[in-house]
């Protein structure tokens, strides 16, 4: 009688383990219509097609993260609305998604102080040489502007973001 229960359960046991790793397998990826970065928190948001918090990140930011950007060399992370422009596979960072920054306000701002607003804004990685530190990473602020996440995390958000995905970066 024992072995006969022992070999139900066991067998419950292995159809339970067969039935979560083939729903794992057909899951489908969630769809991102967003990104939501609370510089304040320092937390970056995957917003689903729900409007639900699909997954959130802690980053880090430019190395003078209050504010907004103004000019290049601020070390300041740009606030507004944006959209991921591109994907750079080859980024010196891992992996990275450009933010489209500066938009036409930053421009005018910029115009009227007579300074350049910079560019090149991305959501990257850490490095592939500075991979070990992982999450330490958001100890400090230490972008010249951009948003990092750990290199594990890079290739979660590269893989469910798509360019035109809209990023709002808030205080």
């Amino acid at each position: 009688m024992k072995t006969l229960l022992l070999s139900v359960l066991m067998s419950v046991l292995a159809f339970a383990s067969v039935s979560q790793a083939q729903s794992a397998a057909t899951k489908t990826k969630p769809k991102i219509v967003a990104i939501s970065v609370t510089k304040s928190a320092r937390m970056l948001s995957l917003i689903d097609d729900k409007y639900r918090v699909y997954k959130t990140y802690n980053v880090s930011l430019g190395s003078e993260p209050i504010g907004n950007k103004v000019q290049e060399g601020d070390g300041k992370t740009p606030e507004g609305k944006y959209k991921i422009g591109y994907k750079n596979p080859n980024s010196e960072f891992y992996l990275s998604l450009q933010v489209s920054y500066p938009n036409s306000n930053d421009k005018k701002i910029a115009r009227e102080r007579g300074v350049d607003p910079g560019s090149n804004i991305m959501i990257h990685g850490i490095g592939k040489e500075f991979g070990w530190v992982g999450a330490a990473h958001t100890l400090f602020d230490w972008t010249q502007g951009c948003i990092a996440v750990t290199n594990e995390e890079m290739r979660e958000i590269y893989s469910l973001v798509n360019v035109g995905t809209l990023i709002y970066i808030w205080p």
